[in-house]
């Protein structure tokens, strides 16, 4: 199998393109700036059109360093929950509604008294909130699909539109284990025309759009192919593959995945699972994280502290490090107070014990998730930069008891170039 493959991430701050070989080795990266959507109290929204002119100067900036007239396939992740409607020439009928777009309080009531627990289209911020919200706002006019932000890009390098991913669309209904739009939807009165057909990530659906080719300097053979969102792409670009295999992101907060041979859903702890074909990618987050630690340390502190940090002698310290009260998982109690007591006189013992606590948060986590029906943890990769701190690390492997490793890539359009090259998740 030769040719390149092409990842395109549509994240927030702007489009990111990779370009790989057949054999995963990376060829090159461009990235384009985005301007900030509006902002208006909840409601969050952006214009479609600057997704799309920022996809094409992304692409033609990689041209310029790589030859894509040799691209076999293209894949293209976004925002999870970032919608809008076109009409069948797939021109926006309405602005595209941001990931974090919460203004639709009321429908997500709606949703609420008819979706089951485990669904993913549960809060303002879901995709079928949002799509409820566009419909009872007069946005319908000649709209002929309900699309996210990654089906619209891939749609217009196709000149096809209409069709999603099972990734996307968990958060608009779609129901992963069926397989299928549920018939909950009907209570609602969402028409069936309107919703997009779904695919595995990864499955080619069109040629591209000939003309768009050209501009571009791409071969009109190119297959688009369905896409996922930007943190599936992101699981998918660490090369984590085999049930068992997690990855950590350590971030503000804590936020867990791992792969995982059946579904895993406990709504009242956040936790949920994206299809990946055959597997599961079940996952959660903790209020813990980078967010806990700045409650007592500045960012320049840690860094001064870090040498400090002796990971092979524990302190014996049993916190449970939280910004404020309240955490959803892996306990989910809405009043839980961080446990950071007694404190240690020297800042470099407090530091590594809030560390340690984290680390047995993290281990807690996936405890639950094995708990929960998760096979038996293999090893952990960790993302963010939490993640860059090698004593950490040390740290995090002594108390998960598995190969914890850093992730050599986390670009989400490294993920979506691998989807394009195995024409399937992992």
């Amino acid at each position: 199998m030769g040719g390149l493959y092409l990842g395109i991430d549509v994240g927030t701050g702007g489009v990111r393109a990779c370009a790989i070989d057949a054999q995963a080795g990376i060829r090159g990266f461009a990235s384009v700036a985005l301007p900030a959507p509006r902002v208006d109290g909840n409601a969050i929204d952006q214009t479609p059109e600057l997704w799309w002119q920022a996809a094409l100067a992304a692409i033609r900036k990689l041209g310029d360093t790589v030859g894509l007239g040799d691209v076999t396939r293209i894949v293209v992740d976004g925002t999870s929950g970032t919608l809008l409607l076109v009409d069948a020439a797939g021109r926006p009928c309405s602005p595209g509604l941001m990931y974090n777009d919460a203004r639709a309080t009321r429908e997500a009531t709606r949703v609420a008294a008819v979706a089951p627990r485990e669904s993913g289209a549960h809060g303002a911020s879901s995709a079928l909130a949002k799509l409820l919200y566009l419909l009872s706002h007069d946005y319908i006019g000649d709209a002929r699909h309900a699309v996210h932000q990654a089906d619209w890009i891939a749609g217009r390098l196709a000149s096809h539109h209409g069709i999603s991913d099972e990734n996307n669309a968990l958060k608009l209904g779609y129901d992963p284990v069926a397989r299928a739009w549920p018939p909950w939807l009907d209570q609602l009165g969402v028409r069936d025309d309107l919703l997009p057909e779904v695919l595995t990530p990864g499955t080619p659906f069109s040629e591209m759009d000939p003309q768009v080719a050209r501009s571009l300097g791409l071969p009109p053979t190119a297959q688009v192919a369905a896409g996922t969102t930007d943190g599936v792409a992101a699981f998918i670009a660490t090369r984590a593959d085999q049930p068992g295999d997690a990855v950590t992101s350590l971030g503000t907060t804590l936020v867990v995945k791992q792969l995982a041979t059946q579904p895993i859903f406990a709504a009242d702890q956040g936790v949920y699972s994206h299809r990946l074909g055959e597997r599961w990618l079940a996952g959660g987050a903790s209020n813990s994280g980078g967010a806990a630690l700045l409650v007592h340390f500045t960012a320049a502190e840690m860094e001064r502290l870090a040498p400090q940090l002796t990971p092979d002698q524990p302190t014996g310290l049993d916190y449970y490090p939280l910004p404020k009260p309240g955490e959803r998982f892996p306990i989910a109690d809405p009043t839980l107070a961080a446990r950071v007591t007694p404190r240690p006189v020297e800042d470099g013992r407090f530091f590594q014990g809030l560390l340690e606590g984290i680390a047995s948060v993290e281990a807690l986590a996936y405890r639950q998730l094995a708990r929960l029906g998760a096979p038996r943890l293999r090893r952990v990769i960790g993302i963010g930069g939490g993640a860059k701190n090698d004593a950490w690390t040390r740290i995090r492997h002594r108390v998960l008891g598995v190969p914890v490793s850093v992730a050599e890539q986390t670009e989400a359009s490294y993920g979506a170039a691998l989807l394009a090259l195995n024409g399937s998740p992992p």
